[in-house]
């Protein structure tokens, strides 16, 4: 990757424009996207694929579907079924912090258990 662009008054005006008209368009597609959904939900029904053609263009509504089980109801069933192998234990983030906000644990008693993740932004703003 070239690191030697020079960063200009120019490149941050034309990013915060792109920024600014990307802002806009995904409101508008966003809009189309309700409309079009709408559509499909009234012709072939909620959560239901669909297609519609018109001259060279085609629109299409595909269906992805995730289904996983309750955590709490799927615990007690299994347990209340004898089948506590298929029970995974977690950890609970929130009840850990209070842990080591109230001092009852320390953090090198998890030195090495935690992980961290860096996500970047970048933002550029007019000057009001």
């Amino acid at each position: 990757m070239n690191t030697n662009r020079v960063i200009t008054n120019e490149v941050l005006v034309r990013y915060a424009e792109l920024s600014r008209l990307k802002k806009q368009i995904d409101e508008e597609l966003g809009a189309m996207k309700k409309v079009f959904n709408e559509y499909f939900d009234q012709s072939v029904g909620r959560n239901e694929k669909g297609e519609l053609i018109l001259s060279q263009y085609k629109l299409q509504r595909q269906i992805k579907v995730k289904e996983q089980y309750d955590r709490e109801k799927t615990v007690n069933k299994l347990e209340s079924i004898n089948q506590h192998q298929l029970i995974q234990k977690i950890p609970d983030e929130k009840k850990i912090q209070s842990a080591l906000d109230l001092e009852i644990i320390d953090d090198k008693d998890l030195s090495g258990c935690k992980t961290t993740q860096y996500t970047k932004v970048i933002v550029v703003k007019a000057k009001v």
